[in-house]
């Protein structure tokens, strides 16, 4: 075992060192081994870095986050060109499609989503969204010869119950506004869902390819939806809001029948709205059938003024000033101080416009100061009376 035996590093004839020199002596061999000193370095840093986090803090704590909905993972099959109406351009599939499916699976419960909240360095004012429930909801909807349609459920609630945003009133003067004319175009319709807050209400083009897809969106942004109906203008042929315009002539069966198919291309819309109908409005026999129509279906009708005093019976609210019909910043913010003066004076008033980039540039700023005036955000369903 005389090959293990440890040797002496000093002479035998020297004097024997003291007691700290021989630590000291130990200390040096120790530092000498590469494993040790590289340890010591490392546990040397260690040290260090958490000194620097206990002086200056968290680099990420004073950073503002946005809270995002977790979408409940369904799948199923998606609506027909809803990649392409989800990307900023229409002209193929973005990053969207890797995050979430679009679904019209029904669900079996109506509970909203939850949140994530995400740290985005240098972002804007936090906003917390609050995602409403997907469409469609069980026991809304029925199989329709084009799609599904709004129906009321057994125990007798209604898709314009379901499908509105919540709300509770603070008692302050209540101010509405809807967004319309969405889904033609990709920018503009991404650009309203994403910057405007949830309790502004958006409409869609029945026509807008990909318009479940849109609508979805909208709903996992907190925004409440209307499905625009095209009307008969005074004008019309001239002035043609599509195919399945419904016209002031047509008996009952025909209106019937294309407003089914309005209806079945999509869910999660809790009512309609007007898309122009001057004519069709002001018939009698038209808007009886209309009216008769919407209220089997357990459905709202908000209008942009032009029916205002029709359809008894059902959820109804019009529109008392639309906000860009001049289309400039000070126009606009002109019309929606009005819609501030109306509210005061009325206790609630409701405003629409369209999604020109101007105006909702413009109703953006308005929301983040409008309740520090004394005015409290409503969605359109919370001015709807029967």
């Amino acid at each position: 075992m005389a090959m293990f035996s440890k040797k002496s590093l000093t002479p035998a004839a020297a004097s024997p060192q003291p007691a700290v020199s021989g630590a000291m002596g130990q200390l040096r061999a120790a530092l000498a081994n590469p494993y040790i000193s590289a340890g010591g370095a490392a546990g040397l840093f260690l040290v260090m870095l958490t000194g620097l986090v206990l002086v200056i803090g968290d680099p990420k704590a004073g950073a503002p986050v946005i809270r995002l909905p977790l979408a409940q993972a369904v799948v199923a099959a998606a609506p027909p060109g809803w990649r392409e109406a989800l990307t900023i351009d229409g002209s193929g599939p973005g990053i969207v499609e890797e995050i979430f499916e679009l679904s019209e699976t029904p669900i079996t419960d109506a509970e909203p989503m939850g949140e994530a909240v995400i740290t985005l360095p240098g972002a804007p004012a936090v906003r917390r969204v609050q995602a409403l429930p997907p469409a469609p909801i069980a026991g809304l909807f029925n199989p329709g010869p084009n799609g599904p349609l709004p129906v009321i459920a057994a125990n007798g609630r209604t898709p314009a119950q379901a499908y509105a945003r919540p709300f509770q009133s603070n008692g302050k003067p209540k101010v509405s506004l809807i967004v319309g004319g969405l889904g033609l175009n990709s920018r503009a319709t991404r650009e309203a869902i994403e910057t405007l807050p949830g309790e502004i209400t958006l409409s869609f083009v029945p026509y807008a390819e990909g318009l479940q897809g849109w609508i979805d969106l909208a709903r996992e942004h907190g925004h409440e939806v209307l499905l625009e109906t095209p009307m008969e203008p005074v004008d019309y042929p001239d002035n043609d809001p599509g195919p399945y315009t419904l016209l002031a002539s047509s008996g009952p069966a025909e209106t019937s029948r294309r407003l089914e198919w309005l209806m079945s291309r999509a869910t999660g819309y809790f009512g309609l709205t007007n898309y122009l109908g001057s004519r069709f409005l002001s018939s009698d026999p038209a808007m009886a059938t209309f009216t008769t129509v919407l209220k089997s279906r357990g459905l709202a009708f908000v209008d942009d003024g032009q029916a205002a005093g029709r359809g008894l019976g059902i959820p109804r609210a019009s529109a008392g000033r639309i906000i860009d019909e001049q289309l400039s910043s000070e126009a606009i913010d002109a019309q929606l101080l009005a819609l501030e003066a109306q509210a005061l004076q009325n206790g609630q008033a409701l405003g629409s416009g369209f999604a020109y980039p101007l105006t909702i540039s413009q109703v953006a700023q308005w929301t983040q100061a409008v309740e520090a005036r004394g005015y409290q955000l409503a969605p359109a369903s919370a001015l709807t009376k029967r």
